[in-house]
C-alpha cells in the first residue's frame, strides 16, 4: 500500500488502484452519515475533487491522487457509509482507477512514512 498527504491509500489490484481513505482521516472525520461517489468512466486529474463525504463533524472531499479514469465504484458504501469508520482499509474503498504509469505510485509515501507523517 501507498499512502497520500490527504489521509488516501491506494492499493494496486492487477492494473488498477484502489483507492480509500486512512483509519486515521476516518477516525478524524468521526461517525460518516453520507458517501457521494463518482461516475463510472469519469476521467480524472490529479486533484480533482472525486468523492464528497459527509459526517457528524464535517463534510470533506477525497481527490484523485492520480490521473486515470474511474472503472468501478464501491457502492455499498451509499447504503452503509459508516463502513468506512469500520473498515477504512478494507470493505471501505471507494473507487478503483485505471491508470496510464504504474510508476507514478512510487512518489507516495509507504505505510512507514505515512505513520511518521501522522506522528
Amino acid at each position: 500500500m501507498k499512502f497520500t498527504e490527504d489521509h488516501e491509500w491506494l492499493r494496486v489490484e492487477g492494473d488498477l488502484v484502489v483507492v480509500g481513505i486512512t483509519e486515521h482521516a476516518a477516525t478524524q472525520l468521526g461517525d460518516v452519515v453520507f458517501v457521494e461517489l463518482p461516475e463510472v468512466e469519469t476521467m480524472v486529474a490529479t486533484g480533482d475533487e472525486v468523492v464528497v463525504i459527509e459526517s457528524v463533524k464535517a463534510a470533506s472531499d477525497i481527490l484523485a491522487p492520480v490521473d486515470g479514469e474511474i472503472v468501478e465504484v464501491n457502492d455499498a458504501l451509499t447504503d452503509k457509509p459508516g463502513l468506512v469508520n469500520d473498515d477504512p482499509l478494507g470493505d471501505a474503498w471507494f473507487f478503483k482507477l485505471k491508470i496510464d504509469d504504474m510508476g507514478v505510485l512510487d512518489a507516495f509515501m509507504s505505510e512507514d512514512e505515512y505513520a511518521d507523517f501522522i506522528g
